[in-house]
């Protein structure tokens, strides 16, 4: 599971450097007292303790069985939008930070562990920001025998228990563009969806249709989702589906993909888990060929994954929560700076 969903304009980390790693006026900064010093204060640090605290609470009273599983794997997530960090240890073999720990809490459904909560960290390249940093901490679960419905009722249940927020309303993706663009995401055009892009600021002509969807999420329908406190987006293209499950209702296909926006903000993204590793292996190639046309490094798509999927994954419905944006909605924060001990320009 991967909190996925592009900004508008991602921030590169090195976007913030003043000059070359090594040079003078790196060092300097280095040395400056005020980056020797958390970005949070020390009493939010012991609110997000007392956060994680809770957080752990809510899955236990629900019988989820926490797990650990490896940061540093062999395996990845190939995905366009999302840039692993890869370590080559002495021996040349490579290795990836994880972007989240899907794949290896994927393993352990296969080998019967039932539902599963881990907390951890993940690690994805050039992202920093109000609301990004490399290297951040994220909730994932998976409940076995739960559909999509069901683990959107709990994801609900976990933004008023945690935030108290309101029952968190369901908007589906088509429903939230006609609203805002009175437009449907579905049956449009890629020129008119171009058009409405260009109007809003968006000028790659090069683009791809998910990217100008993409763009009218973020800067046009995600302001709307904002002035309302709890907000659940489902039913998402089926080229959006990553790891989801699609299925087909009157007139359209949609993935059964669905993510949860507290205040305009995205905090959650999960899934109807797709289980079937041929499907799996096509998407993958179809996001390397994504990231071939991008510029970007093909990823290996042969993973342990595949292998416990063909053994049998049972089914189930998964979500990934960005605890650093829970830790930021709940203290009234601005950044998640504001609620991190040492991101990235502290690190």
């Amino acid at each position: 599971m991967s909190l996925s969903q592009p900004d508008s304009s991602p921030t590169d980390l090195s976007r913030g450097r003043s000059s070359a790693p090594g040079s003078d006026r790196e060092s300097v900064s280095h040395r400056s007292p005020e980056l020797a010093l958390p970005s949070a204060n020390v009493d939010n640090l012991k609110r997000r303790a007392a956060l994680l605290a809770r957080t752990r609470r809510f899955f236990e009273e629900r019988r989820y069985f926490e797990v650990e599983t490896p940061v540093l794997s062999r395996d990845v997530c190939v995905d366009v939008y999302l840039d692993p960090i890869a370590v080559e240890g002495a021996s040349g073999e490579r290795h990836f930070l994880q972007t989240s720990p899907e794949f290896a809490m994927k393993r352990l459904l296969a080998a019967g562990a039932g539902s599963i909560y881990q907390i951890t960290r993940a690690f994805r390249d050039r992202e920093f920001g109000p609301l990004h940093n490399p290297e951040f901490t994220i909730v994932e679960w998976y409940r076995v025998d739960a559909d999509a419905n069901l683990l959107m009722e709990e994801i609900s249940d976990l933004a008023q228990a945690l935030l108290g927020t309101a029952p968190a309303e369901r908007w589906s993706y088509r429903e939230a563009f006609r609203r805002t663009l009175d437009l449907d995401p579905f049956t449009a055009g890629n020129a008119q969806l171009a058009e409405v892009a260009q109007s809003a600021g968006f000028h790659d002509r090069e683009a791809e249709r998910d990217d100008l969807l993409d763009f009218l999420l973020a800067t046009r329908v995600q302001p709307e989702l904002a002035k309302h406190d709890a907000i659940l987006l489902h039913g998402y293209p089926p080229s959006q589906a990553a790891l989801a499950e699609v299925a087909t209702e009157g007139d359209v296909t949609t993935a059964l993909r669905f993510e949860l926006f507290v205040r305009g903000i995205e905090l959650c993204n999960g899934y109807q888990e797709l289980r079937d590793a041929n499907e799996l292996t096509r998407r993958q190639n179809e996001q390397n060929e994504k990231r071939i046309g991008q510029k970007k490094a093909s990823l290996p798509t042969d993973s342990r994954l595949l292998r416990a999927m063909e053994i049998g994954l049972p089914r189930c419905s998964g979500c990934a929560l960005g605890f650093d944006r829970l830790a930021m909605l709940a203290l009234g924060a601005t950044s998640i700076q504001e609620v991190v001990a040492f991101p990235a320009d502290r690190a």
